[in-house]
């Protein structure tokens, strides 16, 4: 469950720009944007620029906030777009949009490796959970995004779809996908720790 969602806040107030209002906002939601830049980007200083660049616009376009998503979903598209953003003006090469039918293209992982028996205490180890985030951090961003909104963040489908301006169904075919990856190269990593046992 999203840690923001038992959140309520007064969009009449932000809209007026009411400064407390629009405080508390920034403190409910600094740390899970936060996190979703740094978890997008691998770099604190361009987390922070996401984190400040989320509120900043929020704050210049309140006023046209509709309500038709909820003001979570909300922050987390702008967020999501200010990552994606820097993503591309680092890297111009790539293309934005990558050809519609390659989300219908899943594939399978040549390498299911069954790590259930291990020990819990190897599975949350530094070294694994750095493992996981480096495995998130080279998801293609399409799919790291998803993967960080609803696994990580814990947006439903829907939200998910809504923040990103997706359809559902390329939602759960990116989520797929990127479970599918992570699980693949996680494979890789504790195949070597069973065999080195």
């Amino acid at each position: 469950m999203n840690e923001t969602t038992q959140h309520e806040f007064s969009i009449e107030a932000l809209r007026a720009g009411d400064r407390a209002e629009f405080a508390r906002l920034v403190e409910a939601y600094s740390s899970p944007i936060y996190r979703l830049g740094l978890k997008m980007l691998g770099d604190q200083q361009n987390a922070e620029d996401v984190l400040q660049n989320t509120f900043l616009k929020a704050l210049q376009h309140i006023g046209n906030f509709e309500a038709r998503s909820s003001l979570s979903t909300w922050l987390y598209r702008i967020a999501a777009n200010e990552a994606l953003m820097l993503l591309r003006k680092k890297r111009p090469e790539v293309p934005i949009d990558e050809p519609a039918s390659e989300d219908d293209e899943i594939s399978l992982p040549t390498q299911f490796t069954d790590w259930a028996d291990m020990p819990e205490n190897e599975l949350l180890s530094v070294e694994g959970r750095r493992h996981l985030n480096d495995a998130i951090h080279a998801l293609p961003e399409k799919l790291r995004v998803v993967f960080l909104l609803r696994d990580i963040e814990g947006l439903s489908i829907r939200e998910t779809a809504d923040a990103l301006n997706l359809t559902e169904t390329a939602v759960k075919t990116r989520l797929l996908r990127a479970r599918l990856n992570l699980r693949e190269q996680l494979g890789h990593y504790y195949a070597e720790r069973i065999t080195s046992e």
